[in-house]
Formats: C-alpha cells, sequence, structure tokens
C-alpha cells in the first residue's frame, strides 16, 4: 500500500492561499486521484467556503475543524481546490469520529452540557428542554443565572465546538406568516453559524392553528381525535420542514412515534428523522397488561380502564368516553400486533427504530441520518446496542445518533466491576511508599 497525500502532488499553492493550503498538505488521497491529477493539474488551493469555515470558526494554525469533511474538486483552470463539507462523523483535521454510530445529548442545561461535549456531535432541545427543564427549574438554573432562551443556546453555542450540530425547535410551529418562522430561524443562524444549526420541526398531526390553545386551556385535552384531521393540517409539518429545506436549511423532523409516519417524513427531505422509545414502551406495556387482564378474567373493568388509559393518552377524547368495549379491546389488540410486542422484533420496544433504519436504508437520501431518543430504564440503551452489533444493521451504524438526556448516557460508563477493580487499584496504590 503506497501512502499519498496532497502535498505529493508537487503543486504550487494558489497565489494569496498558501496559509490555508498549509492546513491540508497532509491529506490522504488514493493512488488513482494522484495519477489523475499529477497530468492534469497545476495548482493547489482551497474553496471560497473552505475560507468561510476557517474565518468562522476561528481555527488555530494548521488545523480544519471538527464537523467537516475534506473533498477534493477541480477547477476547469487545472485548479485542484479542497473543500470543507459538514460532515459531523469527522473530528478535526478530517479524522473520522471513534464509531460510526454518533451520540447527542438532549439538553438545555449548560452545567450538565459542558462534561459531555467534547464526546457528541449533535445536541438538541425543544421548547420543553429549555423552559422546563431548565429555565424555570431552580434545581437546574442555579440562581435563575439564566432568563431567556437566547441566553441560553448562546452560552450553550459557546461550550459546543464547531463539530457540533445543535438542533432547536421552533416556538411555534403554527404560525400562518413564514416569514417570521425565517426571522427565528436566522436568528439562531446568526448564534450557531449555518454550519451547526438544524432545524427542529415537528410532525403536527391533529392540531391546528385554530384547535392549538385547547392545549393551554382547561383540561388541556384537544376535543379531535389523533386521526381525524384534514389534509392540509395534518401535512403541514411536512410542508414546513420542506419549504425550510429548499431555503438552504437542514431539518430535524421530530416527533416521529409510529413507523408508520417514515415515508412520508421523508418526503420532505428531512436531515434527520426521530425514533421515540419511552412513552411508546410503556404504553405498549400498559395496554397489553389491560388486555391480558381481560383475556384471562372477562372481567370488562380491565376494558373500562384501558378505555380511560386510551383517552388520558390522547388515543381517544373525551367524546369517546362511551366507546364500545369490543372496539376498545380490538384497538388494543390491533397496537399490541402492529409494534411487535410479543415477538422478537418488538417485544423490546425497538420495532419502530428496526423498521425506520430499514427505510432509512432503501430511501436515496443519502445524508439523513436516524436519531433515536427518549429512553430510559435499565434496558433501552442496552438493547439499542445490541442491536446495532446485529448483522442486518452494521452497515447502518453510520446513520444512527443516540440522543438522551447526559446523565443517562453516563450511567451506561459504569458497572459494579469498576468499584471492585477501583477499591482493589487505590488499596494497592495507597499502601506504595
Amino acid at each position: 500500500m503506497i501512502n499519498v497525500n496532497l502535498s505529493s502532488l508537487g503543486l504550487p499553492a494558489v497565489r494569496g492561499e498558501e496559509a490555508f493550503v498549509e492546513r491540508v498538505k497532509d491529506m490522504p488521497i488514493c493512488i488513482n486521484d494522484y495519477k489523475d491529477l499529477s497530468a492534469i493539474a497545476r495548482f493547489v488551493g482551497v474553496t471560497d467556503q473552505f475560507k468561510d469555515v476557517i474565518t468562522t470558526f476561528d481555527t488555530p494554525e494548521g488545523e480544519t475543524p471538527a464537523g467537516f469533511r475534506r473533498e477534493l474538486t477541480l477547477d476547469s483552470d487545472q485548479v485542484v481546490r479542497v473543500d470543507l463539507v459538514r460532515d459531523i462523523s469527522y473530528d478535526k483535521n478530517g479524522i473520522l469520529r471513534p464509531t460510526s454510530v454518533l451520540f447527542s445529548a438532549d439538553s438545555a442545561n449548560p452545567y450538565e452540557v459542558e462534561p459531555i461535549s467534547p464526546l457528541i456531535s449533535n445536541l438538541t432541545c425543544n421548547p420543553g428542554i429549555i423552559y422546563d427543564l431548565f429555565i424555570n427549574n431552580p434545581k437546574a438554573n442555579v440562581g435563575k443565572k439564566y432568563e431567556t432562551r437566547d441566553e441560553v443556546m448562546g452560552e450553550i453555542s459557546r461550550i459546543l465546538g464547531p463539530g457540533c450540530d445543535i438542533s432547536v425547535e421552533l416556538n411555534n410551529p403554527f404560525e400562518e406568516d413564514f416569514s417570521k418562522i425565517l426571522e427565528e430561524v436566522q436568528k439562531f443562524e446568526e448564534m450557531f453559524s449555518k454550519y451547526r444549526l438544524v432545524v427542529k420541526v415537528p410532525h403536527t398531526g391533529a392540531v391546528t392553528p385554530e384547535n392549538v390553545g385547547q392545549l393551554l386551556t382547561g383540561n388541556k385535552k384537544l376535543d379531535a381525535r389523533y386521526d381525524t384531521v384534514g389534509t392540509g393540517n395534518a401535512l403541514r409539518g411536512h410542508n414546513l420542514a420542506l419549504k425550510l429545506q429548499q431555503k438552504g436549511y437542514r431539518v430535524n423532523f421530530t416527533l416521529m412515534f409510529e413507523p408508520f409516519q417514515t415515508l412520508m417524513a421523508l418526503q420532505a427531505r428531512p436531515y434527520f428523522i426521530n425514533t421515540f422509545l419511552r412513552h411508546r414502551l410503556v404504553q405498549s406495556t400498559n395496554i397489553q397488561k389491560f388486555v391480558k387482564q381481560y383475556e384471562a378474567s372477562k372481567d370488562t373493568k380491565a376494558l373500562e380502564s384501558l378505555r380511560d388509559y386510551f383517552i388520558a393518552n390522547d388515543y381517544y377524547t373525551e367524546a369517546d368516553k362511551d366507546m364500545p368495549l369490543s372496539e376498545v379491546l380490538k384497538f388494543g389488540r390491533d397496537l399490541i400486533k402492529y409494534r411487535h410486542f410479543e415477538d422478537a422484533q418488538g417485544s423490546d420496544g425497538l420495532d419502530g427504530m428496526r423498521h425506520n433504519l430499514r427505510v432509512l436504508k432503501n430511501s436515496n437520501l443519502e445524508d439523513t441520518r436516524l436519531i433515536v431518543c427518549s429512553m430510559e430504564g435499565p434496558y433501552n440503551y442496552p438493547d439499542i446496542d445490541k442491536l446495532l452489533a446485529e448483522p442486518e444493521f452494521i452497515e447502518m451504524n453510520k446513520k444512527v445518533v443516540i440522543t438522551a438526556e447526559p446523565n443517562y448516557l453516563a450511567r451506561f460508563t459504569s458497572t459494579n466491576q469498576v468499584i471492585s477493580y477501583q477499591r482493589r487499584f487505590m488499596n494497592a496504590a495507597n499502601g506504595q511508599k
């Protein structure tokens, strides 16, 4: 094997670009590119985007920042140019991150983001994470140091390096004036840079500009079933995501709880799609419990409890309080079957993840990744870890971003034996003179 790099071409740098070229002179190139370029190219330079990236992130001399892939282009004037293309799979100087699977943090708490910041390639936050879990939580926002979303996100932007995308959700996806949405997006673009910003756009479903107020008042319940909605409103999030994508923004299309949402979501050309685990797994467990209680006892109180559970979790509305119990039972059984909750595809709650990886594998979107999110308990992460080691999904590792609260990820860095061995090591070291 012959190791060849850009300097092997022996080409002079374009005048005025010598310092930029110096940053990438050791960039590896394949032997075929070396042969082709040796016969054609006369100079080596960099693209305008290369210069902009270096300037935007105030990159130290001799380096290129994390979060960018180095690519070669050949100009018509026989100049081979190096470009920096956004790709969070890469660490600084065009080196791939240690694993194809990437990690992300669900947090807007600067205090917990800082210790995990060197290890993640994305951060996701939504209004609930920003306001409920941090700004309005005195245990997290110590001394109320941060009072606004912009203050919080500005600090997080400072903490995170150039290699970490920042997925931030719109405050109001139901805003009818697209220019106002663009104003909000542009504000974040200025804060994070165009290279790090990813706009989170949620599925909106049965929630519309006309009825969204119901979620804010009274019992905060929607009077519309999740599956009874007009076409325009059901696709509001899709069209908003597509419009932002067409404006050049990368989009994190979120609130994906069932696999059947995926194919239509991909039509919006998102940069990220999501598979939510926690609430769906918990709900499947409870639905199965009520169904089995009825099947074992034939006591209709179990189905009445299931109907109440469906209302409480927005499967049904208050208007469905007299839904025939036979329909309630059928619906419960259908959900368990669709979710493969009683077979190997979904008994771990990961049927949606498996489905989404298969769909993504067969899509035409090379850069789209799957964010696996909303985890809890002792088994979610270990089960995901095992799934990604299965032969079927090995090649899809490069498409996966695992995101959770930093503390949840941190718990899986340790085992009981770490304590046992540290006890031995520290006592041994303590006895040395």
